[in-house]
């Protein structure tokens, strides 16, 4: 949940709000709601809702990839960014064509094909995972505009940043801009 309110914040500061990246911070707070019924509720104990769980979080992952990937192409202004598009964009791909093995394999009857099945749910998990890791690029460059973002409802009010550090700076708070590396 964390990562993706960071992404929409920092998205906002550095670029612009638009509906893509207000759908791709939905789609990753669902993501997360499905991760939490998956990890509360054991297969072994509760296997619909673990199901129901694994239901909502293995689709909306992808839909947040295909999402962030996109975004990435549409801000991108720098070679090393459309690098980085098309890094995300084939961690995707992989991602995609593993999700659709697992499901595959998963309604098969056979015990070894379920296992395949679990073998590509993980592979799915940590394609995923890696992807979440290269946000770290970008988070290298975040500082306390980007929170200040988030405080003023994701909207970009009146003030620059610039002339919000002009502002807080003249009461009693004096905040300088930190850079936040998240990993």
């Amino acid at each position: 949940m964390l990562i993706s309110l960071l992404r929409y914040a920092h998205i906002i500061e550095k670029h612009q709000n638009c509906l893509m990246n207000t759908a791709s911070l939905s789609v990753g707070w669902i993501c997360a709601a499905g991760l939490i019924m998956v990890g509360n509720f054991q297969v072994d104990f509760a296997k619909v809702l673990h199901y129901v769980g694994a239901g909502v979080a293995f689709p909306s992952s992808m839909m947040f990839v295909c999402l962030q990937s996109a975004l990435t192409y549409r801000l991108a202004k720098t070679q090393e960014e459309y690098r980085l598009g098309h890094f995300r964009v084939g961690m995707a791909l992989v991602a995609l064509i593993a999700l659709v093995l697992s499901g595959v394999f998963f309604c098969q009857e056979s015990f070894a094909l379920q296992h395949t099945s679990a073998i590509f749910e993980w592979i799915y998990c940590m394609i995923i995972m890696l992807f979440y890791g290269t946000f770290a690029f970008e988070f290298g460059g975040m500082s306390a505009e980007t929170l200040m973002v988030l405080s003023r409802g994701g909207g970009l009010n009146s003030f620059t940043p610039t002339e919000e550090k002009k502002e807080v700076c003249r009461g009693t708070v004096h905040l300088q801009a930190d850079s936040l590396t998240i990993l």
